[in-house]
């Protein structure tokens, strides 16, 4: 009988590209940046390259405020 090789527990990545945002949301890149420049975008980190990343616990919290709860 062969051995059944599992593959690797993989985590979901902590920190997303704005690619990953937009890809996401459904939204072009010039619409995230349009949102950093309203301060409506979700939190956002800068690294030493100038590329930003965003948590995905950030993201998640982010949509959860936009989202509209009806009674």
């Amino acid at each position: 009988m062969a051995a059944i090789q599992s593959t690797p527990h993989r985590q979901p990545r902590r920190h997303l590209t704005v690619a990953d945002i937009c890809e996401e949301l459904g939204i072009s890149r010039s619409t995230f940046y349009e949102w950093r420049a309203k301060k409506t975008a979700p939190p956002c980190i800068k690294l030493p390259n100038g590329e930003l990343r965003v948590r995905a616990a950030d993201l998640d919290a982010w949509i959860e405020s936009w989202t509209e709860h009806t009674a």
